[in-house]
């Protein structure tokens, strides 16, 4: 078990550093800093690794901490490329096996989340344990913004910020909305999907984009779902961390995952959107480095893991249509009173 270090917030300041990797003949972006054990920060879509500024200098103070820029998003490069969860974390694998890291506690935030589920169910001898930050993958329900940008016309449409004076319009309306909408929900992340929209207008990344959120929603919601496969993570410390003005990604998803994932830990952020890391990040600091001084990280067993997917989780298997064991899964995770 990782032992308490002392205190030295006050002592030094650690700064990531942005560096480079080529990996398949694409540049991957990361930022990195700190010693120990490491941590991979995982961003959201059409998110960058500057989202975790309010907490990765922090806890490189006692970790490793690598905030990657994702294939398509912020400074690595955006082909036209597969960008399905999958391929995400293949690249995953692929990056931490060039910078020579063997294992990871990986924590990820909406997309990120989603694609730190299927990293640990793809290369789970690779996994420490595992953070969930408001994450998408859950069951199908998110915000209908994203519903319509995955329309076909939604990505003409992200076409239109690339107009002359149109998003600092948009940003002139929205900063006027913050001061009308306050401490709301919406006004919560308001500021934040400003700061995504702001990078959306170059061509290559509005179309990784388009690419990326296609390959995880319709018009319908959210076509992938965790959880057919959180059996899975019964042997892996998992924290789970929500807003609960999430107007994103449903608090709900947090109580869901939570039920489904044997063991695992919940805290939910207390007027807190869709960035809780942003809205508390002292909390959040405080959550994580709790979750990894108080659990071991897990230990791959292939003999484990094949008696798992023979019997399919046993009595966690929750089978049928999604919307069935969504409905389960409501039920089992109306309790809130195991969450932190």
């Amino acid at each position: 078990m990782t032992q308490r270090r002392p205190n030295l917030r006050s002592v030094r300041e650690v700064t990531p550093s942005l560096q480079f990797r080529t990996v398949h003949g694409y540049r991957r972006a990361f930022r990195i800093a700190g010693s120990g054990p490491v941590i991979l920060l995982i961003h959201g879509i059409g998110d960058n690794s500057t989202t975790w500024e309010t907490v990765q200098a922090r806890l490189a103070q006692r970790f490793t901490v690598i905030a990657v820029d994702l294939l398509g998003h912020g400074q690595s490069d955006k082909p036209r490329a597969d960008y399905s969860l999958a391929a995400y974390a293949n690249g995953m694998r692929d990056l931490l096996s060039v910078l020579g890291i063997e294992r990871v506690t990986v924590v990820g935030h909406s997309l990120g989340g989603g694609v730190a589920m299927q990293f640990a169910y793809q290369f789970p001898q690779l996994v420490e344990r595992l953070v969930l930050v408001a994450a998408g993958g859950v069951t199908k329900d998110v915000n209908v913004v994203l519903r319509l940008a995955s329309l076909p016309m939604g990505g003409e449409a992200l076409a239109l910020l690339r107009l002359p004076l149109v998003l600092p319009a948009l940003q002139i309306a929205g900063r006027a909305a913050g001061l009308v909408l306050g401490s709301t929900a919406l006004g919560h992340d308001l500021p934040d999907v400003l700061r995504v929209l702001a990078a959306l207008p170059e061509p290559m990344a509005s179309a990784a984009f388009t690419r990326t959120l296609r390959a995880v929603v319709d018009w319908r919601g959210q076509m992938v779902t965790m959880l057919d496969r959180c059996y899975l993570t019964a042997s892996v410390p998992v924290q789970i961390i929500w807003g609960t003005d999430d107007v994103v990604i449903p608090v709900s998803h947090a109580r869901m995952a939570h039920a489904a994932m044997p063991g695992s830990q919940l805290a939910l952020f207390e007027h807190s959107g869709h960035f809780p890391f942003h809205d508390d990040p002292d909390r959040f600091i405080e959550v994580v480095e709790r979750f990894i001084d108080k659990t071991e990280p897990a230990r791959y067993d292939q003999a484990a893991l094949r008696e798992l997917l023979r019997s399919g989780g046993g009595a966690q298997t929750l089978s049928g249509p999604a919307d069935t064991r969504v409905a389960v899964l409501t039920a089992m995770g109306s309790d809130e009173r195991s969450a932190t």
